[in-house]
């Protein structure tokens, strides 16, 4: 199967103009091997094919890669690590937050990143709303955690100002969009992830600096 994956991987990010170097790419499916250990006795994910795990799990998450912004980056509601890690392993540069409450899951976060010796990984297991951070983050991502209202509300006393949130939707979610009473700055990004067929966006969200 690691055959399949690395070419599965290999081919994925030549189509998304990704460059990762074989340390990388080695890295990136260790993750997913232990992800697939892990998910045997846990329930981290709700994928379990193989067959779609490198276009699921990675493709996916590396798909908003280009959108970062700023050095530290808040993965909220991380959940497996995704799209943390796979950010994490591709840009050693930044330093990536995982944020999650439930004690397995972040037991997970914790092991992958001591056995991919990710550095620039810090693991919480907190409620965000609570939770208070010593520097604020440029960017806040979230791949399945609330809608967008939510999240906001639950999230910016985390963001910086000159920060941005970038929520990774399938659909492009108007009514959540709608539902916002922030003053922001909002752009809306079609994800090409090579494998899935389905729609894939990413909502990115600026507050609007008044002058």
């Amino acid at each position: 199967m690691r055959d399949l994956w690395q070419e599965q991987l290999a081919d994925g990010l030549a189509q998304m103009g990704l460059t990762a170097s074989s340390s990388q790419q080695t890295l990136l499916l260790d993750y997913l091997q232990l992800l697939q250990k892990w998910n045997r006795s846990f329930n981290l994910t709700a994928v379990r094919d193989p067959e779609i795990m490198v276009s699921r799990q990675l493709l996916d998450s590396l798909s908003i890669l280009s959108l970062l912004r700023g050095e530290r980056v808040l993965d909220v509601g991380s959940g497996a690590g995704l799209p943390g890690i796979p950010l994490a392993i591709m840009d050693p540069g930044r330093c990536f937050t995982l944020m999650d409450t439930n004690g397995k899951k972040a037991r997970f976060l914790r092991q992958a990143k001591l056995e991919l010796g990710l550095e620039n990984v810090q693991v919480e297991q907190a409620r965000v709303e609570t939770y208070m951070a010593s520097q604020p983050f440029q960017t806040i991502v979230s791949r399945a955690f609330s809608s967008l209202p939510l999240m906001l509300e639950l999230t910016r006393h985390l963001l910086s100002g000159d920060g941005c949130w970038l929520a990774m939707k399938g659909a492009v979610p108007v009514e959540e969009i709608d539902a916002l009473d922030y003053a922001l700055h909002i752009q809306i990004h079609a994800l090409q992830v090579p494998g899935e067929a389905g729609q894939r966006h990413a909502v990115e969200l600026c507050l609007r600096q008044i002058m």
